[in-house]
């Protein structure tokens, strides 16, 4: 029998449901209804629109193929078996760990799939279909960024330990040619994955429920990717640090395998550096695509929409093989330098090799967009000021991680300058120098920022108002759009990273020094006489050139999510503004409302400054998940780790290494998700122009806060390098002093900063459903309980805000975390 009270409790639910299915319905990005693309040709009319968005599946379909066989080589590449059994463990570790937050993402989805239910149901009044539609579209959205994670970390724990084993060949081209390789293959699938579901929306679909799959698809791909980036971040970094310090405190090597924090280290590189940037790198190739659609349909007359969108869609795929062609052309040109040589600088491959993917795909622009929209809206130069517009974007991509070397590579003066103040001033000028790094990077990156969106303005000054409303919006999400033009090798020398910083730890906990007759065994089985000296020499150089990458492909995706989430906002306006044709005919923002939009307006001005304080907290609470897990996890280390009498820790003991990152990765990570999604319904439901200021101030403040970061982070991170490759200073006082200013920029690097970049995207595409559920109530004039709801959504964000630091201190017992029974032999900090 069901208690009374739990009767009543459902009877006033389902009756407030019931009032808000009563109330009135408007028009919402989820009503947008696509063009009929059959109805558009191109070529001088030899064929239409749909076909030629085949034409892009069939592009993907080639995509996807390739970095398959790329996956398949690399994995029938020789390895000894010493280093696959390391790379085999961290792969099962990193399964554990991707199972675990697989279930958070699902418990979650239960969270946003119940407003996105009571929003498209009950206020939206959408048929039960179309709302489920939308629900598995989200889910199918999940499934994307989880999965391209798993092909990422599967694909490199086969590179980690080829690479290892290639290096003793005493050539050093094997050693970057298996990193790139797979990286590639990561690249290639992602973004063929991301395109082809987004063709099959496009195509197959009925118009009128693609607005609200590709709505709840951008919501599932960015709800997953939040929480691998974020938790994957705050694992990496725990571990990392675990790691690390070791090294200072016991005198011992980087990588020794009887430090039980190394096997966690290794699966931090990949839940950090490759599980995190994989699927954020869906994410914002999806999203970003989804804000141009959305745009399209909002700003622009019907009878352009179709021709518009399929120039986008089919420059994409023009890039996917604009990405292709250049990884190829890359491979002839380093093979025919560096194959036989016997030293390289690893950096400069990488290097002509986003110039060069940058300079085809300016080209593939400009040659795609004049074939497909030579006189778009009868006019003849709109296709070239839209070119331009895209190459702003474009030239994005290889500008800015050419300008993040002045202050992350080991050839920088700047990493440089972090190695000197270190050698009188220690530790201390150590992490001066590298905030002087991070802060330098942040006015560079955004003068450069500045201006190529402000070239962008300029191209869009052309583009006349019977084309759309607002072209300088549309002109900035082209930008982003640029930016991802070149997304394969983007992720491709992101996803380098990791492999050569776990290539180097596989040979360490390999010993395969130490293995009897393991020189004659090689020479029987492979066919050559190993070299341990210059393969480790290799390794460490390698690592160098990883780390650099790592930091220059991380300002080019915050720049995406940033630049792209002006077009998204823009969809917010209209929402909020509306659109009224003018007596011209010309339809415009209705300016009735505009003037809310502006710092007199009150609101507008409050939700600036709260979106400072957001990012504020939301570092701060990422960085104290990182701190007080790495406590737990040194002290866990410190009081089991065995240097005399054995080789090797213990897989029980790394296991249990592992075990505390997850479970601080999950407690910081539910901490500041709730946060970050109670404080954006709370913000939507107290006034929408305080909301549209909200998420502007997050795009802002995030940019900056993300670039300093990643850089200082960057220039720390080498600064050890440098000491331990090139001044072969290892043990040191020096090295003392740049590991701890290494430790220092690990979370701000690969934690925080990167972690901002979904979350300024969840912000403003959740943001997008979260103000038209507070404008739908506040219409049907429930303005009572959008009040009601803001204030407790706002003090249940203090909740999880008090709890991102009080509830996580050091001087908390770990067992009240995890819920285990605290050990007699641990005492508490």
């Amino acid at each position: 029998m069901i208690p009374t009270s739990l009767s009543a409790k459902a009877a006033r639910i389902l009756g407030f449901l019931a009032v808000l299915a009563s109330s009135t319905a408007r028009a919402s990005e989820a009503d947008l209804i696509l063009p009929d693309f059959r109805t558009v040709t191109f070529l001088g009319g030899a064929v239409n629109g749909a076909t030629l968005l085949m034409v892009g599946i069939a592009i993907c379909i080639v995509g996807l193929v390739f970095g398959m066989l790329q996956f398949a080589a690399l994995r029938r590449l020789p390895v000894h078996k010493a280093m696959l059994e390391i790379s085999e463990l961290i792969y099962a570790t990193c399964q554990t760990y991707l199972v675990t937050q697989g279930k958070l993402i699902l418990i979650l989805e239960v969270l946003i799939g119940a407003v996105m239910v009571v929003y498209f149901g009950f206020l939206r009044h959408l048929e039960p279909l179309k709302v489920i539609a939308i629900l598995v579209a989200s889910l199918i959205g999940i499934a994307g960024s989880y999965g391209v994670a798993w092909f990422g970390i599967r694909v490199n724990t086969f590179a980690n330990s080829r690479t290892s084993f290639a290096s003793l060949r005493g050539k050093p081209y094997p050693t970057y040619a298996i990193p790139l390789q797979a990286g590639i293959s990561i690249g290639m699938v992602l973004v063929s994955v991301e395109l082809l579901l987004m063709l099959l929306i496009l195509l197959v679909i009925p118009a009128d429920y693609a607005g609200s799959v590709f709505i709840g698809f951008a919501i599932g791909e960015s709800l997953g990717a939040s929480v691998l980036r974020i938790a994957g971040g705050i694992f990496t970094k725990i571990a990392d640090i675990g790691s690390d310090l070791m090294k200072i405190v016991f005198k011992i090597k980087e990588d020794d395998a009887r430090n039980p924090g190394v096997i966690a280290d290794c699966a931090g590189d990949n839940a950090g550096d490759s599980v995190g940037p994989s699927a954020d790198g869906f994410e914002t190739y999806g999203v970003t695509s989804v804000a141009l659609i959305t745009f399209i349909l909002l700003a622009v007359p019907v009878q352009y929409q179709a021709q518009l969108l399929v120039w986008i869609f089919m420059m994409s795929s023009a890039m996917v093989l604009a990405s292709l062609g250049s990884y190829f052309i890359n491979g002839i040109i380093q093979g025919g330098l560096y194959k036989n040589a016997d030293q390289m600088n690893f950096e400069k491959p990488l290097t002509v090799l986003v110039w060069l993917t940058s300079g085809v795909s300016v080209v593939v622009t400009f040659i795609v967009s004049w074939l497909l929209i030579p006189d778009l809206a009868g006019d003849s130069s709109l296709w070239l000021r839209l070119s331009a517009i895209v190459t702003c974007g474009t030239l994005a991509g290889a500008i800015i991680p050419e300008a993040i070397k002045v202050f992350t590579s080991t050839e920088s003066r700047h990493v440089r300058e972090v190695v000197t103040a270190s050698r009188e001033g220690g530790a201390s000028l150590n992490v001066i120098s590298g905030l002087v790094a991070g802060n330098f990077s942040g006015y560079w990156m955004g003068i450069i920022v500045m201006v190529l969106m402000g070239a962008a303005y300029y191209f869009s000054l052309g583009i006349p108002n019977t084309l759309m409303i607002a072209p300088a919006v549309f002109a900035f999400g082209l930008v982003a759009f640029g930016f991802l033009s070149m997304a394969p090798v983007t992720i491709a020398v992101d996803s380098y990273g990791p492999v050569t910083d776990n290539a180097q730890s596989v040979y360490e906990l390999s010993l395969i020094e130490n293995i009897p007759n393991v020189k004659q065994e090689i020479q029987k089985d492979f066919g050559f006489a190993p070299d341990f000296d210059k393969g480790k020499d290799y390794l460490e150089q390698n690592d160098g050139a990883g780390n650099t990458f790592k930091a220059t492909s991380k300002p080019v995706l915050i720049g995406t999510a940033v630049v792209g989430a002006t077009t998204m906002i823009f969809s917010i306006i209209v929402l909020l503004v509306g659109i009224t044709t003018g007596t011209d005919g010309l339809r415009s923002l209705d300016p009735a409302n505009t003037d809310k939009l502006s710092l007199l307006h009150a609101p507008f001005l409050l939700g600036l400054i709260a979106g400072g304080a957001i990012v504020y907290w939301f570092s701060g609470a990422s960085m104290q998940a990182v701190s007080t897990g790495a406590y737990r996890a040194v002290e866990f280390i410190k009081a089991n780790i065995r240097l005399e009498g054995v080789e090797k820790a213990s897989v029980e003991d790394s296991k249990r290494v592992v075990a505390i990152c997850t479970q601080y990765a999950q407690k910081g990570m539910i901490n500041i998700f709730l946060g970050v999604f109670c404080s954006t319904l709370a913000f939507a439901c107290f006034e929408s122009f305080f909301f549209v200021g909200y998420l502007i101030s997050i795009a802002i403040f995030g940019l900056y806060q993300a670039l300093f970061m990643a850089n200082a982070g960057g220039a720390w991170d080498n600064a050890k390098k440098l000491v331990e490759v090139e001044l072969k200073a290892k043990g040191s006082e020096l090295h003392a002093a740049t590991v701890v200013g290494d430790t220092v920029g690990d979370p701000f690097k690969d934690t925080s900063s990167v972690a901002l970049n979904p979350v300024i995207k969840f912000t403003t595409l959740f943001g997008l459903l979260a103000v038209e559920l507070a404008v739908e109530l506040k219409q049907a004039g429930h303005g009572g309980i959008t009040t009601v709801i803001a204030a407790v959504l706002f003090l249940v964000s203090f909740v999880f805000v008090y709890r991102s630091f009080y509830g996580m201190r050091i001087e908390t017992p770990m067992s009240v975390l995890t819920g285990e029974t605290p050990k007699t032999d641990v005492k508490p900090a």
